[in-house]
């Protein structure tokens, strides 16, 4: 089990033991790297926050804020993203499963934060997840859908990667973008409707 330690946001300390427990926050494709983004400005201590992506520029933005980026599948993509393919995502994340399981080596407990219905977050989130779970992690999945107006690829995509990712997992904590139209008024521009997507996204974590 798990205990705060003495004055409420200190490191989470293992019963009986004296190391605190090693967190690593890992944000996989665009949506999951603007989470940490997000994360990282409200500065949560004792947390290793990465960013993995297939979008060297992205990557960028992201190693700006404060995270330890990776990117993968160099090979497959060249850094210029996954182009909505998971197949391509999942390449790009078995092409760099060593960096991978390098990353997630020593952490007790991982979140893997991920946008689901694009490619590199349906495609190499749940091969993320797996080599953090091989590696002896409590890992845990929060991850978005996509709204119901990003058409019904991105939507069978996210439903296929969720259900691979269930079993390389201990919990997957799944938001449905459309439930935050509920949230949001209507007037709301897009680029609004995904900022609040990403701030559910930190806020299962922080």
């Amino acid at each position: 089990g798990l205990r705060a330690a003495e004055g409420g946001v200190a490191p989470l300390m293992p019963l009986g033991g004296l190391s605190p427990c090693v967190i690593k926050v890992l944000g996989v494709g665009g949506g999951g790297s603007n989470a940490v983004d997000r994360m990282l400005d409200t500065a949560v201590g004792g947390v290793e926050f990465w960013a993995i992506n297939t979008d060297a520029q992205a990557l960028g933005r992201s190693k700006a804020k404060g995270a330890q980026v990776l990117n993968i599948g160099a090979s497959v993509t060249r850094g210029l993203g996954a182009g909505g393919d998971p197949d391509v995502g999942r390449l790009a994340a078995e092409e760099s499963r060593e960096e991978i399981a390098a990353m997630v080596a020593g952490a007790d407990l991982c979140f893997v934060t991920s946008g689901m219905g694009g490619g590199t977050g349906s495609g190499a989130a749940p091969v993320v997840s797996e080599t953090a779970k091989e590696s002896g992690a409590l890992t845990v999945a929060i991850v978005t859908k996509p709204f119901a107006f990003e058409g019904k690829r991105r939507m069978r995509q996210a439903t296929e990667a969720i259900d691979r990712l269930r079993k390389n997992v201990d919990t997957v904590i799944i938001v449905s973008n459309n439930k935050l139209l509920d949230i949001i008024p209507e007037s709301t521009p897009l680029e609004a409707s995904f900022r609040v997507a990403d701030d559910i996204l930190r806020q299962g974590v922080v």
